[in-house]
């Protein structure tokens, strides 16, 4: 059994973008060094301002498609219930 994340990234202007994985922490990583092409790096999509964890992979793949349906106002109320400043959640995990 293994753990799964949905995980919401911003930058300074609220730019949102949901994903999953499973190992957030490198998942994050990757986000803010743009190691992944895309939406993510093009945007510098480089803050973790929302995560939650299943042990079920099609659990966290349809959470992440219920999230990405939602409408943006719904999705900010979401991230500010447990992150109301919107801070990295993720500022601790890497060195320097």
């Amino acid at each position: 059994m293994g753990r799964y994340f949905v995980y919401i990234m911003t930058n300074r202007r609220h730019i949102l973008y949901i994903g999953v994985t499973n190992d957030h922490v490198r998942r994050v990583q990757e986000h803010k060094l743009k190691l992944v092409p895309g939406f993510t790096s093009r945007y510098a999509l480089n803050r973790l301002v929302y995560f939650e964890e299943t042990d079920d992979i099609r659990t966290a793949i349809a959470r992440e498609k219920q999230l990405r349906g939602w409408l943006r106002a719904k999705k900010v109320a979401l991230i500010e219930s447990v992150n109301p400043r919107w801070q990295d959640l993720s500022r601790r995990w890497f060195a320097g």
